[in-house]
This record gives structure tokens, C-alpha cells and sequence, in this order.
């Protein structure tokens, strides 16, 4: 790490001013390299030497998109009996989301990239550039970002196997690797953490769960301050909403993509269980239920909190079952949600989807293999907005 005290300015405070954190924003290896492969696109990007370079900032997952990333599984030594049946998920959202806009789909070799063109059908795109461990694209892939020029680059947040709990070698460089597929500049932030743990309004407000950043298995020895810093720095936000969380309860220790998402700047959306459920999940809800009610975000508006209210019943009986209809994926024109074959609730869901989001069709699926594998649609997705 590069502690401005010490060492001088680093690259990146050298190229885009230097921020609040005493540690830097990227890596300047990443950053170097990825720079120079982005030749004249860069420079015809940049300011003239008198001009203050702008400031980068992460949009909202309701921006236009070019495309969404995806990853196929394809490894028993993860899923065990119920591979082929997340693999049939997978598929059905892929080819669901490849009705609205462009889906690329990484696989690990030419083999499973065969099969998985097999199940996807011709209107996904599927490589084997890009080699990956697992599915969990929204954990894996970059962070994309945009300047007040309307230029991208990608940042990588270190994913480490949620804290270290599974090995992903080859997860770990898929951030790199679709930047450079891109070539988009590229760096990596200076915490740990996985993108679907940080919600962003895009307007200067991001939310989480201590539980997923500020712990020891992805930030050892750092306090909350130290954290928000760096993660505002790297979002080009100016406030974070926390809510405590819980750890070592699910492999990420509570995503906040699960129970609350921003639907537009100043209103959020949260899932609530039903009255008669009290386990630390239903508790963890209404704590944020109520934290998110008496929140204001950066621009210093109370936030408008919308209600939805969770499943009386599911089909699967798997202890790590997902039953969030809030993890959804925003396309360009649909929102892309799950059904749990609670009719009544269901109904609401879709409801209450299409008025927070005016102008997109709402779709449900029966993913219930992969949601018992402790995710959902918005985990196994990641969203990359046009250039």
C-alpha cells in the first residue's frame, strides 16, 4: 500500500488527484499496464494539461447496459448432485436476459463452454477466454465505472473466496480478464470485498453490511472508517449507509443485495419476512428495514423505503435457500426476478417491482437450484454499462 506520509504520491494520485483515503485507490501495476493497452482510446479521452481530470464514479444498475456478464458452473467438487439442475438455472436466465440485451457467459475450457452453448442456445455468447471457478459473476467480475468525459475503466475488489472460505484461483483474475477483454483500463482496489456486498444509487450514496467488509477475512486489522474510505474512494461516493449484518451465517457473510437495493437516488427497496418468522435472517431484515427508514443519502434526503414483503411458503426445503425477490437483475427494459410458487405473494412481488420500475417488464423464474445454493439472479450476474 502506498501511505501518502511515507512514500510520496502514488501513480494513481498522480493521474487523478489525490483522494481522501491514506491508501491508495488501484493497483499502479494494473493501472500502468492496462493504460498502455488502451493507446489512443486514452488519449483522446484525456483533458488538456490545464483542465482538472474528472472524477470517476459508479453508475446505478439502471443505467443503459452493453451487456451482462455471466459464468457457467460446470464443477461437482462445488455442486455435487445438483450441478446439472443450477445448470439448467443458469441457462433459463441467460436466455432470459438475452431477450433484452447481449449476454456473454465465461466458461472454464472449450469443453463446458460446449455444453454450455448447447443448454444457452445461439443467443448467448459463451468463451472459454476468461476461465472461472463457479457462477457467482456479480462477486467475481469488475466494477464498472464512468467519467464526467463518459469514458469506462474497471475496478477489481480482490475477490478472495468470500474471506478465504472457498478457493477461486481463477475467479480471482476474472475481474482483470473481461476488462482486458474490453480493453478498459484496469486497476484493483486497495480493500477486499465482492461487488454485490456494495449497493450504489449512483448519485453519491452506497449501502452494505459491516458483517461483509469490515471483517478480519477480507480486511483484516481495518475499522468501519478505514473501510467506507476506501470503498467511497474507489465508488466516487460521498457517504455510506451501514447496517450491521450478520457473519459466518452464509458462504458471504449477508450481502446486502439479498434484503435492500436502491431503486432509484433517495428510495430504496426492502424485503421483510413474514410476521411469524424470527430467526436472524427475519431479524437482520427488519434491522435494516428500520436503519434504511431513518437513513438520509448523500444529497441529504430521508430515504422513501418500499416495502416488499417476502414468501409465506417456498417450494425447496434446502436450509440455504434464497427467497429474495429483491435479488434481482435490472436489463435494459425488464427486471429479472424469481418465484417461489407463493401465488399470492408472487403477485405482490411482480407488482410492486413493475411501479418501482416504470417502463420495464417484470419476469419472474423458477430458480429454486440455484437459489437453495445460497444466491440469486443479481449474484449471478454483473451488469456492464454502454461505453
Amino acid at each position: 500500500m502506498n501511505d501518502p506520509g511515507t512514500a510520496g504520491p502514488s501513480l494513481v494520485d498522480r493521474l487523478f488527484g489525490a483522494g481522501p483515503s491514506r491508501r491508495s485507490l488501484l493497483g499502479a501495476v494494473g493501472l500502468g499496464a492496462a493504460g498502455l493497452a488502451l493507446g489512443s482510446r486514452a488519449a483522446a479521452a484525456a483533458p488538456a494539461a490545464h483542465e482538472p481530470l474528472p472524477r470517476w464514479w459508479v453508475p446505478a444498475d439502471d443505467v443503459p447496459h452493453a451487456r451482462t456478464w455471466m459464468s457457467w458452473p460446470s464443477r461437482r467438487s462445488v455442486w455435487g448432485r445438483r450441478l446439472g439442475g443450477v445448470q439448467e438455472d443458469i441457462a433459463l436466465i441467460a436466455r432470459t436476459v438475452a431477450r433484452f440485451e447481449p449476454v456473454v457467459l465465461c466458461a472454464p475450457d472449450a469443453g463446458t463452454a460446449a455444453d454450455a452453448r448447447a443448454r444457452c442456445g445461439p443467443g448467448v455468447t459463451v468463451t472459454d477466454a476468461i476461465p472461472t471457478d463457479d457462477l457467482w459473476m456479480r462477486d467475481t467480475a469488475p466494477v464498472f465505472r464512468r467519467d464526467g468525459y463518459g469514458a469506462l475503466d474497471a475496478v477489481g475488489l480482490n475477490f478472495n473466496g468470500w474471506g478465504n472460505k472457498q478457493t477461486h484461483a481463477d475467479d480471482a483474475e476474472v475481474a482483470r480478464g473481461i476488462a482486458g477483454r474490453n480493453r478498459l483500463r484496469f486497476g484493483t482496489a486497495d480493500f477486499v470485498g465482492e461487488p454485490g456486498a456494495i449497493e450504489t444509487d449512483g448519485d453519491g450514496t452506497v449501502m452494505a453490511t459491516e458483517s461483509s467488509l469490515v471483517n478480519k477475512n477480507r480486511n483484516r486489522g481495518w475499522s468501519r472508517a478505514e473501510v467506507e474510505e476506501a470503498v467511497l474512494h474507489v465508488y466516487g461516493a460521498d457517504k455510506m449507509i451501514w447496517v450491521p449484518g450478520i457473519k459466518g451465517q452464509d458462504i458471504t457473510d449477508d450481502h446486502i443485495d439479498v434484503t435492500s437495493r436502491f431503486v432509484r437516488p433517495g428510495v430504496v427497496m426492502v424485503q421483510l419476512p413474514p410476521a411469524d418468522r424470527n430467526d436472524a435472517w427475519a431479524r437482520d431484515a427488519r434491522q435494516q428495514f428500520d436503519i434504511l427508514s431513518r437513513a438520509t443519502d448523500a444529497r441529504g434526503r430521508r430515504l422513501q423505503v418500499l416495502r416488499v414483503d417476502g414468501p409465506d411458503t417456498v417450494r425447496s426445503r434446502d436450509s440455504a435457500f434464497v427467497d429474495s425477490y429483491l435479488n434481482f437483475h435490472l436489463v435494459n427494459g425488464a427486471v429479472i426476478t424469481a418465484q417461489f410458487g407463493d401465488r399470492v405473494k408472487d403477485a405482490a412481488a411482480r407488482q410492486a417491482l413493475a411501479a418501482a420500475f416504470p417502463g420495464r417488464e417484470v419476469v419472474q423464474l423458477d430458480v429454486d437450484r440455484l437459489m437453495a445454493g445460497g444466491g440469486g439472479i443479481h449474484c449471478s450476474t454483473m451488469h456492464e454499462p454502454l461505453p
